[in-house]
């Protein structure tokens, strides 16, 4: 798919292509992730299987740095590449993935140092606690790795290369997959087996991720120090607040994660199947804010609201599609979803309920899913900010707590989706504005050479804010 195809021609074509490649490769790591559960869960130690759940969610912080920065190299390339300087498109990805390695590193050391009190603040205690540090010990240092892969599968789908992006995931599905038997049974090493693959993996999404971009893409430059810190600006403009933005769901998930402690390593250890189900079930709504992006952000560089009113539409259409059918085949396929884990007592009750009626609640997640990707490629990213951490602090907070003391540890994850509900149906509004006021303000880039202005411009909306 050419760069031009995203400003003809079907909306809803593109909205399913884009999420659909990209959701194939992250259905190759998600179910990963979900054997990996299953195989720890063959080893018949519970403490293994909680504290994969507590290193989840540690993971699920340090993951969320990596998105932020890879959605401002997606929507910095996209709007280059709407307004017709591919030259600048080029250096905007060079900057971005030195900058974000660069401070991706910084921020694995900070976490790998203070992962004893992390793994503590979120509840672990005894044999769990000691091996949630261990397996995370060895999985954060890669985190640099993981947002090469990342950002440049950003890049890829920002030029209408959806199917390398997919490829580049799908390689990383395929080199965990394979190095998961033979590291956790062949050599016996169980969790660290799990944590190494992992780790294996992400040098080959780096790999495949980059490799296109310069075979196909007119690579990457060599960034010179004064144009990266001329850049570091609209790069910044964007990326901190994806950050902040995407830091929220871990925080958010921290705190559920310590609410369902409260009733017992099981009823973690329910939780942590669920939380591996749920992205496998739903990857293509997970990547639909990734494949949204570039087509938002190419139509608003060329001026084209028509077709961001559309994309919205479409998007919103698609994902109410995919959750129902995934819902679906989560119900049809409880029971022996429960028994591929032999899940009884709470572990049983929490993944009923959630192949139930809160499958069904992750429409709302996907609504917010796309209002971000609009709001970061329309020059308000800080109004994802606001709205993520709305929904995981007060769309979170008061809401488990509630269930949790009205139903139990299930009462957890029904405030959770609950507060899901109230901030999607926000977040249909708020978009709906945001839109409507940009057109009215008339920000898009009108051609080459203006991207760095829209750029000061969009610095100096937030500093007014």
């Amino acid at each position: 798919m050419t760069q031009a195809k995203f400003l003809t021609g079907s909306l809803f074509r593109h909205v399913t292509v884009m999420s659909l490649t990209s959701s194939v490769g992250l259905m190759a790591i998600f179910a990963v992730d979900f054997v990996d559960m299953i195989f720890i869960s063959m080893l018949g130690k519970a403490e293994l299987a909680a504290a994969v759940g507590y290193a989840g969610a540690i993971l699920f912080f340090t993951t969320s740095f990596n998105i932020g920065v890879a959605i401002a190299a997606g929507a910095l390339v996209a709007r280059a590449l709407g307004a017709g300087d591919r030259e600048d498109a080029r250096e905007q990805a060079s900057n971005a993935l030195v900058a974000g390695v660069v401070f991706s590193g910084v921020f694995a050391f900070g976490v790998w140092l203070l992962l004893d009190e992390l793994v503590t603040l979120i509840g672990a205690k005894g044999d769990t606690h000691y091996l949630a540090v261990h397996y995370l010990s060895i999985i954060v240092p890669t985190l640099p790795l993981l947002l090469l892969g990342m950002a440049g599968g950003a890049v890829l789908r920002a030029h209408g290369d959806a199917r390398r992006a997919m490829t580049a995931t799908i390689a990383a599905g395929v080199v965990n997959a394979v190095l998961d038997p033979i590291l956790i049974f062949g050599l016996d090493l169980e969790l660290a087996g799990a944590a190494l693959a992992s780790a294996a993996s992400r040098v080959a999404m780096a790999f495949f991720a980059l490799a296109p971009i310069v075979r196909f893409h007119g690579g990457l430059s060599l960034p010179r120090p004064l144009a990266l810190l001329r850049d570091l600006p609209p790069i910044a403009a964007i990326a901190c607040p994806a950050i902040l933005t995407q830091l929220a769901t871990p925080v958010g998930q921290a705190w559920v994660t310590r609410s369902m402690a409260e009733f017992g390593e099981e009823a973690v250890a329910g939780m942590a199947v669920v939380a591996r189900m749920t992205p496998l079930a739903f990857a293509t709504i997970f990547a639909l804010s990734g494949a949204v992006g570039p087509i938002v952000g190419q139509n608003y560089g060329a001026g084209q609201y028509d077709r961001v009113r559309g994309t919205l539409r479409e998007a919103l259409l698609f994902t109410a599609l995919v959750v129902g059918l995934a819902a679906l085949a989560l119900f049809v396929l409880r029971t022996p979803i429960a028994r591929l884990f032999d899940a009884d007592g709470l572990a049983l009750t929490l993944i009923y309920l959630f192949c139930g009626p809160l499958a069904l609640a992750f429409f709302f997640n996907g609504v917010l899913f796309v209002a971000n990707a609009f709001f970061n490629n329309l020059g308000r990213p800080f109004y994802s900010t606001w709205m993520n951490w709305g929904r995981h602090t007060l769309g979170t907070i008061p809401f488990v707590w509630a269930g949790g003391a009205l139903f139990g540890a299930p009462g957890v994850l029904i405030g959770q989706a609950a507060g899901g509900v109230v901030f999607g149906l926000a977040a249909i509004l708020v978009v709906r504005l945001v839109i409507r006021d940009v057109e009215r303000l008339n920000e898009a880039p009108k051609g080459p050479g203006l991207f760095q202005r829209q750029a000061r411009q969009v610095i100096l909306f937030f500093s007014r804010r």
